[in-house]
């Protein structure tokens, strides 16, 4: 099929994620990607700086992951999970709890973000109901972002994606990401919450908000109030949805927080952007509260691709790179290099403010504008023309480049961001 062709059957058929179609501009159409790059019909690259939606943080077309697909693929590309196991889920298994936290023992298997974390808010409620105690309530993090199924989206804070569904809502209450300065008025609040509601879970995104323009929180803050909930029998979920398998500098961003979750959400990187998957992982304690004669204490909840082989084959795999010198040494890298642009910008005058952590870095321009509008598209299409694929949020711009980005590549998004800044009037 040629380009224009895509572009009328785009039109004519098909509705894309996040997108006023009356407003946006036409799709750019992608032929292949390879490495770091994708590549239109034209033969134009474009470098990827959000590593596809933080999924492909080992490049495109990896042929450690092709190949561990291909291979699958020849074997045993689907079976059914329920009642059944096979090598590449064994395999993963043993991989994944090999480099999560400690206390991490269960794997529960979906198909994407948003359903990981449905089902770790899943697990929370029934493990209280099945302890016989009714706990109706979940607290979420002000602006935090968990997905868009009904569970994620009630634990979400952001009205713009969530505006028509409120009323359908299960019983949330949002507390302010705790800081040094207001950690005694967030426990004050915590505790009042204890005493008053009967709380299933408490969710949030460790250290990283992403939806909320890359917020940092504060590890030792947050451990402390992750303490206060745990101390009270309420089930710590941690959405690493977008900060697991690396990008916070540590496999993972619950590595870097004292406390410990009860429950792990992960998808995006799991794969490296090869296959759709999603991981819930418990620890035995979680677990031990479904184990028993009574059938109905189950966690009677499933997808039809749940442990797909092939998922698991790659997602293995990308477990082998993740923990490889080279990747660790590139993540390190990007690390390094961040800080020492965050250092360079942070007193330019159109900028506002800048935060990094792991491979990521985020810019706050020095400008009002609205998150969806305009102005951001005007940004967006800036970005394109000079081959850098970036999805400014709002009056944030910023980076997770994949784990294979080189110094060089690194220069060159440097040098467009400050040539960005420059023209900004």
């Amino acid at each position: 099929m040629i380009k224009k062709d895509i572009i009328k059957n785009d039109a004519d058929f098909i509705w894309h994620p996040l997108t006023q179609h009356k407003t946006a501009s036409e799709p750019l159409a992608i032929a292949h990607a390879k490495g770091n790059y994708l590549y239109d019909f034209d033969g134009k690259k474009y470098f990827d700086g959000i590593s596809s939606w933080y999924t492909c943080s080992y490049g495109h077309t990896n042929p450690v992951l092709t190949g561990a697909i291909k291979k699958q693929v020849d074997q045993l590309h689907h079976v059914v999970f329920a009642g059944m196991t096979h090598e590449p889920v064994a395999t993963l298994g043993e991989k994944l709890i090999g480099i999560l936290p400690d206390n991490q023992q269960k794997l529960f298997f979906s198909e994407n973000g948003s359903t990981s974390v449905e089902i770790g808010l899943k697990m929370a409620f029934q493990y209280h109901f099945n302890k016989g105690e009714k706990r109706n309530m979940v607290v979420a993090l002000e602006n935090g972002f968990h997905g868009d199924t009904f569970g994620a989206m009630s634990a979400s804070g952001l009205s713009v994606y969530n505006g028509p569904f409120e009323d359908f809502f299960i019983d949330v209450v949002r507390i302010p990401a705790p800081t040094n300065e207001n950690l005694p008025q967030v426990l004050e609040l915590v505790h009042s919450l204890l005493e008053k509601h009967e709380i299933s879970s408490f969710i949030y995104e460790p250290l990283v908000q992403g939806a909320a323009a890359m917020q940092l929180n504060d590890a030792a803050a947050l451990s402390q109030v992750i303490r206060k909930f745990q101390q009270h029998g309420v089930i710590a979920v941690a959405d690493e949805v977008m900060t697991g398998f690396g990008k916070t500098g540590t496999y993972f961003a619950s590595d870097q927080i004292e406390a410990k979750p009860d429950v792990i959400c992960l998808s995006k990187a799991l794969t490296g952007g090869i296959m759709p998957m999603a991981i819930t992982s418990c620890t035995q304690k979680v677990y031990d509260a479904f184990y028993d004669d009574n059938l109905a204490k189950g966690l009677f909840h499933g997808h039809t691709y749940s442990g797909n082989p092939l998922g698991c084959a790659v997602a293995a795999a990308a477990i082998d790179l993740l923990i490889s010198e080279g990747i660790q040494r590139g993540v390190k890298n990007i690390e390094a290099s961040n800080l020492e642009f965050k250092t360079k910008i942070e007193s330019h005058h159109n900028v506002a403010a800048v935060r990094t952590r792991g491979v990521i870095l985020a810019i706050d321009l020095a400008i009002e504008m609205e998150r969806y509008g305009n102005k951001r598209n005007e940004m967006f299409q800036w970005f394109w023309k000079r081959g850098l694929f970036l999805r400014p949020l709002g009056k944030t711009v910023y980076i997770v480049p994949p784990f294979t980005t080189t110094s060089a590549e690194l220069d060159f998004i440097y040098q467009l961001l400050e040539e960005f800044l420059d023209q900004i009037s």
